[in-house]
């Protein structure tokens, strides 16, 4: 039971894309960081969306290369 309810959560998490999951903790990261001085929770606020298009697109940019011709 335990081992099927964690790769339960394994599968939903990680997944076929372990990076994007591990950028997906590090944009988190970097902007938790950013929020740690209250002058630049706008920062914060810029920054969180650029980083996530940023992981999408680096995503979708290596997905390309892997298809097959």
């Amino acid at each position: 039971m335990a081992a099927a309810f964690g790769h339960f959560w394994w599968e939903f998490l990680i997944g076929d894309t372990p990076e994007l999951f591990v950028g997906a903790v590090a944009v988190i990261g970097v902007v938790a960081l950013v929020c740690l001085d209250h002058s630049l929770h706008t920062a914060a606020a810029v920054l969180l969306p650029v980083l996530v298009g940023g992981l999408l697109v680096g995503s979708a940019w290596k997905a390309s290369r892997k298809r097959p011709s």
